[in-house]
């Protein structure tokens, strides 16, 4: 069974996601911005063996943590597409832009397409490409826990920022109506920051989302 825990970190409450198999005690962490000895302790206290690092896109609050994991356990990181390499290269000038301590450089193993699929034991997660925050953004699918994640695409009563370098709000809200809408009402969202909610909530109640249900 897919077991998950929520940890925000850093400064903005990114929401990080230890994601688990509890039969193998496989894991990954899916967007890890930051805090890296929490996130270590959260591992060690669960019994669970890290495999892999996903990425939903390259803003310093959601890889901040990225390379230090990524050479401590010697693990993969996939994603997030590679219109966010532009992103990735610029973590210096985000950290102090920000005022955050220096991140170690990331060395992406695998970009991302719309369609790829990623597995954790025997369980196959979609990807699916969001453009508009940033240029390479995606979201991850879990149709086994009925669970999308949306990196900082969709919130629960808001949308993500256009604003920064390579933004588009055109392609934020297609991405959404094309990406995450498609998807059954009843899904549930954990986006990278706030609280989750569904889908299907967010077509009828969020304001920010042009053309919305109801």
């Amino acid at each position: 069974m897919l077991q998950y825990q929520i940890i925000p970190v850093t400064a903005f409450a990114q929401n990080c996601t230890v994601l688990w198999d509890d039969t193998s005690k496989q894991a990954v962490l899916i967007d890890a911005g930051g805090e890296p000895e929490q996130l270590k302790q959260v591992l060690s206290q669960h019994g669970l063996t890290l495999t892999a690092l996903w990425l939903t896109h390259g803003h310093l609050d959601h890889v901040g943590a990225v390379g230090q994991l990524a050479r401590e356990y010697a693990v993969p990181v996939i994603g997030p597409h590679q219109a966010d390499a532009f992103w990735l290269n610029m973590l210096p000038q985000q950290a102090q832009m920000f005022g955050f301590k220096q991140p170690e450089p990331i060395q992406v193993t695998q970009w991302l397409e719309g369609g790829d699929q990623l597995t954790l034991g025997e369980y196959r997660f979609e990807v699916r490409f969001t453009p508009g925050h940033t240029p390479g953004h995606v979201v991850i699918y879990s149709p086994d826990l009925q669970l999308v994640w949306t990196g900082d695409v969709l919130f629960a009563g808001s949308v993500g920022r256009t604003d920064f370098p390579m933004g588009n709000h055109a392609q934020l809200m297609a991405s959404i109506h094309r990406e995450l809408f498609s998807l059954p009402d009843d899904t549930r969202f954990i986006c990278g920051h706030g609280a989750m909610s569904t889908l299907g909530h967010e077509k009828r109640t969020n304001p920010f989302v042009a053309g919305r249900a109801g």
